[in-house]
């Protein structure tokens, strides 16, 4: 032992816990180690780079500072939806013809490579491919809706537009003009997710120590040294993997990022008779709009109503009174639904709202910025990040590798936060 160990630090109380398998055994570090490459941050970007590692038969050792899945990549709302923020179109024309169709037909693909992966690793997550709805509150948003479709759809993808009354027979509310539906999307139980990568990569080779936290990373020769409070790691190859946990372990990559935190709410189960015309086909469902609220039924039938929240940890669902009163009024007949659970977890929000890769040197990657879309394309970035490790500049993601650009006035971002979301609410309300 070569330090003090720190207090565990408490996962949520969120009702994935309830659900999900126990995680495999993920002791701190304790003493020297040595390994090929070493990752910073046991989220679902972390542990799946370090499976694809490990089953290319590359030492990797991943540090967390709680348990695997403590941090957002188990507390999300757990639905899998493709493609980025921006239409196909712009993804094009910012990143041009040739490279933004990579980005377009990589992100879209994103969460069939999800459930491929799933099905492959045998992870019992409560995978539910239902597909995800993009609705829209108001006519201006169905515009935009409808466009997104048609660029899609220009593209060979297999979604459709649903009118008003589709989406009503989808959802078991009148509240929308219509919606987008992606028949490739879904939702997983998010902690069984994180536990089943963690226990798949410790089965191809990988180590995995929790509550571990990064202190220091110092330049060596020949690599890097990663310094904990119990140990240190000598590594030839870092990936910094924290997204809304980003610390200044590497000078200024906490500035490049908004900690932003989404919250869930979660209902006690519905019942069969409360369920009947409620979302029937089990989507992921997500509103078109400034401030998203987003929501889907699990697989024992609770309601999860996700969106903004506080801007500090929560542990009951009764800050989140503006999602479980929205519940009621897209869905009267749920007035008086006793909500049991609700918690949040930071993200991490890029000022262009492109997930970023950085490389600040040969041997070191960062990733972060996932913009609330980490599952599926967290997951399948992951395995390009390992192959850029491996292989360095022969292979190029389809993500841009870009540089780290400090945000002005990085220090306020709560304040920052707290207006956006404010003003966010005002204009969708006034469907603007």
């Amino acid at each position: 032992m070569t330090g003090r160990m720190p207090a565990p630090l408490a996962l949520p109380p969120n009702v994935y816990a309830l659900d999900a398998p126990p995680g495999p055994p993920t002791p701190p570090l304790d003493g020297a180690r040595r390994t090929s490459v070493a990752i910073i941050g046991g989220g679902i970007v972390g542990l799946t780079t370090a499976l694809h590692l490990a089953e290319a038969g590359v030492d990797t050792v991943v540090i967390e500072q709680g348990e695997p899945g403590w941090g957002a990549s188990g507390n999300n709302g757990g639905q899998l939806n493709p493609g980025l923020k921006f239409d196909p179109e712009v993804v094009e024309r910012v990143w041009g013809p040739e490279f933004g169709r990579r980005m377009v037909d990589f992100a879209y693909d994103t969460s069939n490579r999800t459930f491929a992966l799933i099905e492959r690793l045998g992870i019992a997550c409560e995978a539910q491919r239902g597909g995800t709805l993009r609705a829209a509150r108001s006519a201006a948003a169905l515009g935009g809706v409808a466009e997104t479709a048609r660029q899609c759809a220009a593209r060979g993808m297999p979604v459709s537009l649903l009118d008003r009354d589709q989406t009503a027979e989808a959802t078991g509310t009148p509240a929308y003009h219509g919606a987008l539906f992606d028949p490739r999307g879904g939702h997983v139980n998010p902690l069984a997710y994180v536990r089943g990568l963690a226990k798949a990569a410790i089965a191809a080779g990988a180590t995995v120590h929790g509550h571990t936290t990064a202190r220091a990373l110092r330049r060596r020769s020949g690599g890097w040294s990663v310094e904990t409070p119990t140990g240190t790691i000598e590594a030839e190859k870092i990936l910094i993997a924290t997204n809304g946990f980003t610390d200044d372990l590497w000078p200024d990559l906490r500035r490049t990022v908004v900690p932003v935190f989404s919250a869930i709410a979660a209902s006690e189960p519905l019942g069969a008779e409360r369920l009947h015309g409620l979302l029937p086909r089990r989507p992921a469902v997500y509103e078109s709009g400034r401030i998203t609220v987003y929501y889907r039924i699990d697989a024992h039938g609770r309601l999860l109503m996700g969106g903004r929240g506080p801007m500090r940890p929560i542990g009951t669902p009764e800050p989140l009174a503006y999602l479980t009163d929205y519940a009621a009024t897209l869905w009267p007949q749920l007035s008086g639904l006793h909500w049991t659970h609700g918690w949040n977890s930071r993200l991490a929000m890029t000022k262009d709202h492109w997930p970023h890769i950085h490389e600040p040197a040969p041997d070191a990657l960062a990733y972060l910025g996932c913009n609330g879309r980490g599952v599926a394309l967290g997951t399948a970035i992951a395995e390009q990040l390992a192959r850029r490790l491996i292989a360095g500049t022969a292979f190029t993601p389809d993500l841009p590798i870009v540089e780290p650009k400090v945000i002005p006035f990085h220090t306020f971002w709560p304040l920052g936060v707290w207006t956006a979301v404010q003003h966010g609410r005002i204009m969708d309300r006034l469907g603007l």
